[in-house]
């Protein structure tokens, strides 16, 4: 018989209730290899600690045990954006400044492009509490931060999490009707979408929220004017900025998924000769600073990165010091700053 192969009988019956001896037994590895994964310690075989780490996952097990924390927050980012990570950064750094603790950062993707675990590498360096704002953020490596006990708070999660990790998000789809409401008060009645990737929830609900305006204005959204990016990126802006503006019957006005594909959407116009907004109407998303520098300054629905990041941190420490969290989700306001990039459309 297999070590282990009894393991379940033993085990008690509620998962939360397990112990790390159940698990090892669980898994045929002695009660210190699986400590050694749920603290990121080196000394366990790659196989060995992947059936560690999914008999974890599948147990639904979490460290009940207090452990010695850093006197830091750490924030995982996958692909550090300057201009959003800056305000996150200090949103997070406010809060944990009163508590005297630090303010670290991981750049996920960076870690894993040079092959470096850098879910391990957290769990040995042992936070007070984690902050992510991460687009590649796996359910297995999700599974395991929880699993080690680590306070775990998401920031704009990619979708609804699979496991009951608290998060903090913008009001994405309230910021689009917005948007779409102050494009059909100008009298827009063509108006092109261009998006993030759908698979993200920010994406989807912003795209819920244009379409929610168009419908209680009587309209519709053209899904031939509809165009979805894979990363919020200038370039999608100018890809899909050239294709809409190329078609027989334009639209009048573009939304964008942020500022980044608003820019490329003002380079696409540029290139065409298409002036804005005497021509075309374009709105952003985001308010980053350059939103205010570009010609003409950029309408754009503002996100509250700093105070994003500040209710992320007072979350994360009060699951920190062991305090009950009632609210799961909490979605902070965001507001229309109207520009000179928006205008009636032509006659």
């Amino acid at each position: 018989m297999p070590p282990g192969a009894n393991a379940a009988a033993d085990a008690p019956g509620p998962a939360r209730q397990l112990t790390v001896a159940a698990v090892a037994r669980l898994a045929g590895v002695s009660a210190p290899t699986v400590s050694k994964v749920l603290n990121g310690r080196a000394g366990v075989a790659p196989e060995t600690r992947r059936r560690v780490e999914r008999l974890l996952r599948e147990q639904g097990y979490r460290r009940p045990e207090k452990v010695a924390r850093a006197a830091s927050v750490e924030v995982v980012f996958y692909g550090l954006q300057g201009h959003v990570g800056v305000d996150l950064m200090r949103g997070v750094k406010r809060v944990a400044a009163g508590h005297g603790l630090a303010v670290a950062f991981t750049d996920a993707l960076q870690e894993e492009s040079v092959g470096r675990n850098w879910a391990q590498e957290l769990l040995a360096r042992r936070p007070a509490g984690v902050i992510v704002f991460h687009m590649g953020f796996t359910p297995e490596q999700h599974a395991l931060l929880s699993a080690s006990g680590l306070p775990l708070v998401a920031v704009d999660p990619p979708s609804e999490p699979l496991l009951p990790v608290p998060s903090v998000a913008a009001a994405n789809r309230h910021g689009a009707v917005a948007a779409a409401q102050h494009l059909l008060d100008l009298g827009h009645d063509r108006v092109g979408v261009v998006t993030g990737p759908l698979e993200r929830l920010c994406s989807r609900e912003r795209l819920t929220g244009v379409r929610t305006a168009l419908a209680a204005a009587g309209a519709s959204l053209d899904e031939q004017l509809v165009r979805a990016g894979m990363w919020f990126s200038f370039e999608e802006g100018l890809a899909h900025g050239r294709e809409l503006l190329r078609l027989a019957d334009p639209p009048t006005a573009v939304l964008c998924g942020n500022d980044l594909q608003a820019l490329g959407v003002y380079e696409a116009a540029r290139e065409a000769g298409v002036d804005i907004p005497g021509e075309l109407s374009v709105v952003g998303f985001d308010d980053i600073s350059y939103a205010r520098w570009c010609g003409p300054p950029l309408t754009t629905v503002r996100q509250p990165f700093a105070e994003l990041g500040a209710t992320a941190a007072e979350l994360v420490l009060a699951l920190a010091a062991g305090e009950a969290v009632t609210r799961t989700r909490i979605e902070l306001a965001t507001s229309l700053t109207v520009r000179a990039s928006t205008a009636p459309p032509p006659r």
